[in-house]
């Protein structure tokens, strides 16, 4: 018999690993104990949480779990939406987002990172042509490649770029542009009226990922097309319960026949089993607070405009930050590695954000801010990174 033990393809593995530690770039699981909100137990560690996506705090909000517990009825959903996995939560949460959003429908998916590539890979392919800001989430730039059209990537924010380059772009099929409208990692925004602008010069679709700005942005939460008045400008939102909304999921929102077009041509949807019912529950609940709520929305703003407003003061460049993240620009990958081991021996969980999640020379610690912290954590917050400057 062959001597397998001998020959390990997989050596490389150890060498990348090792040169990834010595780059400052290795990243490792920390196991979570328990809930979070303002608080979060790490490795057996209690820290202030200033990690999270859970901008309205209610990953912990009992309402929430009461809403799961009630729904339950078996736990899995057995099959895809199309063969079986479709319940009747699911089917009302669909009706409450699309009634939510002001839109004709709406589509669950199991993350938003299925949304967004299922979305552009069914929208556009070969004969096409998408443009994406640099910046853009990994998930909007995974979909692009899926989708096997022509992929242009225009400097960050610069819609007079783009403007440029689509005008070159006349002899394609079809023409899509996709942006986040809050930028994960840096906390600014997307130039939403000129893009939608843009778009209809073009004759382009546009969609935009809400991610970040659902239930936080916007007179009803809706996001920050909402708050600029481009709704009608924009052809495709996508939203997902699982960061302000404190659930899990993604979901489009759009037309009847987009939504039609989706469950007929989206992969990622028609191949997944559906998310158990429960889930849907929770997603119903989440927005029957942000109907209630809107202080929470309103309060955690303040906040955050009080931080950046603060850090800004002190000499930390927080960049163009203009949201619930706040990033402290770096620069250096071990200088953030240590100043966020320094702020967890001090109490504070804030993650240090490395390439390739950012571009070289742009490591950063990403400050994300939740409606569950207080002030009294926000302050104490300030006093420590004035100490560490």
């Amino acid at each position: 018999m062959p001597n397998y033990t001998t020959h390990n393809p997989l050596a490389w593995i150890e060498e990348s690993l090792s040169e990834l530690n010595k780059k400052g770039l290795q990243r490792k699981l920390s196991v979570r104990g328990g809930g979070q909100a303002g608080q979060i137990e790490l490795d057996g560690k209690s820290l202030v949480n200033f990690g999270s996506n859970d901008y309205l705090g209610m990953a912990s909000d009992q309402r929430l779990s009461d809403a799961v517990v009630e729904s339950l009825a078996g736990w899995g959903s057995g099959a895809s939406p199309l063969i079986s996995g479709h319940a009747a939560a699911h089917q009302e949460l669909e009706n409450r987002l699309a009634q939510f959003e002001g839109t004709e429908a709406a589509l669950l998916f199991t993350s938003g990172f299925a949304a967004n590539t299922a979305t552009i890979a069914a929208l556009v392919g070969p004969g096409d042509v998408v443009f994406t800001d640099r910046k853009n989430h990994a998930s909007l730039f995974d979909g692009c490649r899926l989708s096997r059209a022509d992929v242009r990537a225009y400097p960050h924010c610069d819609h007079q770029k783009l403007d440029r380059l689509i005008g070159r772009a006349a002899d394609y099929r079809r023409r899509l542009i996709v942006t986040d409208s809050i930028f994960s990692m840096d906390g600014d925004t997307a130039p939403l009226v000129e893009l939608a602008d843009v778009a209809r010069r073009h004759d382009a679709m546009l969609m935009v990922d809400e991610a970040h700005a659902t239930g936080v942005f916007g007179s009803s939460g809706r996001g920050l097309c909402e708050q600029l008045g481009v709704e009608d400008g924009v052809h495709i939102r996508v939203g997902t319960l699982s960061k302000a909304l404190g659930s899990v999921g993604g979901f489009v929102v759009g037309s009847h026949s987009l939504v039609d077009w989706l469950v007929n041509r989206a992969r990622p949807y028609i191949y997944s089993t559906a998310s158990p019912a429960a889930v849907a529950a929770a997603g119903i609940a989440a927005l029957d607070i942000i109907r209630d709520e809107p202080h929470r929305r309103e309060k955690l703003l303040h906040r955050a405009a009080h931080l950046r407003d603060t850090l800004t003061a002190l000499g930390w460049n927080t960049g163009n930050s203009t949201t619930q993240i706040v990033p402290i620009i770096v620069g250096d990958a071990e200088r953030t590695v240590t100043l966020s081991a320094n702020l967890r021996q001090a109490g504070f969980f804030i993650p240090a954000i490395r390439p390739p999640t950012v571009p070289d020379g742009e490591a950063c610690l990403r400050i994300s801010l939740s409606f569950a912290h207080n002030d009294e954590q926000i302050a104490s917050l300030i006093e420590m990174l004035e100490r560490l400057q």
